[in-house]
């Protein structure tokens, strides 16, 4: 009888111990499959100038709420999602509580999209436009986790909450690197507005976009949300060098480096007969900078004879400068070996009185070799392209058409005399 009860319990005891055992990893599982979720979090501008009647002919905010309807009906089931509100509870004038005046509106997380509508059809414009407030909010919404960060910020109007600059409110979110980007949209064509929204955008990497139509506003929104359930690509660390001699062989990916004021750094890559080489770089001043600046991108051979360039130059509106370049290899009848590809990055920056010159800036380096266009493909190689040998055939058939036609015109006149 004994033994059988410390079977029994044995038995239970293992069972149990099974049932533990597949249940953790499985909590496990599911709780890492969320940490590595994207998340978005929505900030809508509910001020009180989004009452303004220039949408299709209604209002700004019943644009956004219809947008923000049909992108929760749309959002990928993996996308965490949040709404942030800006200007949404406080009506009064005293402006130090409206610039306080940012709030959650829907956490951050797994949606419910019923809820979601229902909050967002709770909204009436109210009061003021503290941006920089609902930034620095937005990014403690999204801490945590390791999947890509996004918030998407649709306004009507440039921040009304001085001396908080939501611009540099973005480029210390962007210092923090926590992989957070940020999107902006604006409803109206202010100009002002526009170059608050673009630097807030260009400071983290994201992108600025003027709407004036609820169906662009969808589609934008929608645009964005898609794109952070994307997969996201880590840069890998490389060391450029001050010469192609000593520089680090690259293969196609993403590399992170750092360039000083007015430096080059060196990259090699090794291009087979029959391939093509993309690449592009982005450089971005992380600190204040004099205006009037550019990046150059250059392919070389390892003799030092230049294959191609790519340039791009900014005057102190932007704080990322990118540019790129294509070098196609012809193919070879032969077996050639592959041709080393020096690629240079140099930058014309100059640092502004006090600003420290190091570490160097941020360098985002593409590299990408693929398989060369198909010759079959290529309309020039038709000769369909071929400069002269076109503009002959166009001659010559135009000649044989006036020809023709001055034919055909004497005839009928000779023939209308005759009647």
């Amino acid at each position: 009888m004994i033994r059988t009860q410390r079977l029994a319990a044995g038995v239970c005891a293992l069972l149990a111990a099974l049932a533990a055992g597949i249940a953790f990893p499985a909590g496990a599982v599911a709780d890492e499959t969320t940490a590595a979720a994207p998340k978005v979090d929505l900030v809508l501008d509910v001020s009180g100038s989004m009452r303004t009647k220039d949408m299709d002919g209604g209002t700004r905010m019943a644009a956004a709420k219809q947008a923000f309807n049909e992108v929760l009906d749309a959002t990928p089931e993996n996308v965490l999602l949040g709404i942030r509100t800006l200007g949404a509870n406080y009506p009064g004038d005293d402006r130090k509580t409206g610039c306080k005046d940012t709030a959650q509106l829907y956490p951050v997380g797994p949606l419910d999209r019923t809820e979601a509508k229902t909050a967002v059809a709770t909204l009436s414009p109210t009061g003021w436009t503290p941006i920089g407030p609902a930034l620095l909010k937005a990014a403690g919404d999204l801490d945590g986790g390791t999947g890509s960060k996004r918030i998407v910020l649709i306004s009507d109007g440039e921040d009304t909450c001085p001396p908080l600059d939501p611009c540099e409110v973005a480029r210390e979110i962007a210092a923090k690197g926590i992989g957070l980007t940020i999107d902006t949209l604006g409803l109206v064509p202010n100009v002002k507005m526009r170059r608050q929204l673009s630097c807030i955008a260009e400071a983290t990497g994201g992108t600025y976009t003027s709407v004036e139509h609820t169906d662009e506003l969808t589609d934008r929104v929608n645009q964005l949300v898609d794109r952070a359930a994307d997969p996201v690509v880590t840069p890998v660390a490389a060391e450029g060098a001050a010469s192609c001699a000593k520089a680090p062989t690259l293969k196609s990916g993403l590399y992170t480096d750092r360039e000083e004021f007015g430096q080059e750094r060196w990259y090699r890559v090794d291009v087979e007969p029959g391939q093509e080489l993309r690449a592009s770089v982005s450089v971005s001043a992380d600190r204040a900078v004099n205006p009037d600046y550019g990046v150059l991108l250059r392919a070389v051979t390892v003799h030092g004879r230049e294959i191609v360039r790519g340039e791009a130059a900014g005057n102190g509106r932007t704080d990322v400068i990118s540019t790129g370049l294509r070098y196609p290899k012809a193919e070879s009848d032969d077996d050639a070996p592959a041709e080393t590809v020096c690629v240079q990055v140099t930058n014309s920056y100059s640092a502004a009185a006090g600003v420290k010159t190091t570490p160097g800036m941020p360098l985002e380096l593409t590299v990408d070799v693929v398989d060369g266009p198909s010759p079959a493909s290529d309309v020039a190689a038709f000769g369909l392209g071929r400069g002269w040998w076109l503009l002959g055939v166009l001659v010559l058939v135009g000649f044989l058409a006036g020809v023709l036609w001055g034919w055909a015109s004497r005839w009928r006149v000779a023939v209308w005399r005759t009647n």
